[in-house]
């Protein structure tokens, strides 16, 4: 099950109580304090993981604290500290403390770390509290309390190529015939109800990530149908690849379907609509002239839509060079 957001409690742990004790030992009178200071509470820690492609193991656990410090002892013994805890989510996970309604962190880099809860410090025991004036202190000092936070967790999913089109266009074909992942296939709308993520492998040990978001439908920027809730997943994608239905089922215009899903687009993100883009005419196999490509060159007044047929493979092979020199081009002015 694909969980993209959650909400969770986390406290950190509790420091140890520091140890009121006086020594005891043969042959010795009026031995002085020697009560231990208590161990310092675990702290909650969020890490970045390739391994894990969910939130779904905060879904059924919305409570998580960290490891109290254990108490001090006599002799002079401290408390052991408690144990961090450390939480593993998906890289492309961001956090919010509710509570104050801020963004903490943006784990969107493998193997990140954040502390979002540190834990309480160790009570001093009474050795500590000696002093000319105290020679036998009988207090010692609680440990503090550990911070706790009400957290939202957000995934972003982190892609190099993010696919958005109309429901039945052919994405997850597209998909399965390119990648190694396998989206369910149906001859009927909204067969991808979560974002799927493949690899794209070339030649040469070249590679990049695509990611399929379900299908968007008019008005999904205000929360139609299912593309609304995944549309945040192309956010970080450095390429829009557009697929078109050339022979839609319904007798829709190719190209004023474009322009419906660019025009959603543009209202869930400015932002995002500004990313550079690739048009696909899909299905080619159906077309008898291939004059149904000609006209949506016409009608969008755009020669570099790439015509392909998910169903046979054609033109796949051109379509993943292009979308690679694209991603290479992208990364090489990220490394500047």
């Amino acid at each position: 099950m694909f969980i993209d957001e959650v909400k969770i409690w986390v406290k950190a742990g509790n420091g140890g109580h520091g140890c009121v004790s006086f020594r005891r030992e043969k042959f010795l009178a009026k031995g002085g304090p020697d009560g231990g200071n208590g161990g310092r509470g675990g702290d909650i820690i969020f890490e970045s993981c390739t391994d894990v492609d969910t939130l779904l193991d905060f879904s059924g656990n919305q409570h998580w604290k960290a490891q109290n410090g254990m108490p001090g002892e006599g002799s002079n013994k401290y408390g052991a500290d408690g144990d961090d805890l450390v939480l593993r989510v998906p890289v492309g996970t961001l956090i919010f403390d509710t509570d104050i309604n801020m963004q903490i962190k943006d784990l969107d880099k493998p193997g990140m770390r954040v502390v979002v809860c540190k834990g309480g410090r160790g009570g001093k025991g009474n050795r500590e509290f000696v002093s000319s004036t105290n020679q036998v202190p009988r207090i010692a000092q609680d440990g503090a309390l550990g911070q706790e936070r009400n957290l939202r967790l957000e995934l972003k999913l982190i892609a190099d190529v993010g696919m958005v089109g109309l429901p039945n266009a052919g994405k997850s074909t597209l998909v399965s015939m390119c990648t190694k992942a396998r989206p369910k296939i149906a001859n009927y709308p909204f067969t991808t109800l979560s974002p799927v993520l493949g690899i794209v492998e070339l030649s040469g040990y070249r590679r990049f990530l695509i990611a399929d978001i379900p299908g968007l439908i008019e008005g999904a920027s205000q929360g139609a149908g299912l593309g609304h809730d995944f549309l945040k997943h192309i956010e970080r994608t450095g390429v829009i690849l557009h697929i078109l239905d050339i022979l839609p089922l319904d007798g829709s215009d190719p190209a004023q379907n474009y322009r419906n899903i660019r025009k959603e687009l543009e209202s869930y993100s400015p932002e995002l609509a500004k990313k550079r883009e690739v048009i696909v005419a899909n299905k080619i196999d159906l077309s008898e002239d291939g004059s149904e490509i000609e006209k949506l060159k016409k009608d969008l007044g755009r020669d570099d839509i790439f015509s392909i047929s998910a169903a046979t493979g054609e033109g796949i092979t051109q379509l993943s060079e292009e979308l690679w020199k694209i991603v290479k081009a992208d990364k090489s002015e990220e490394d500047f």
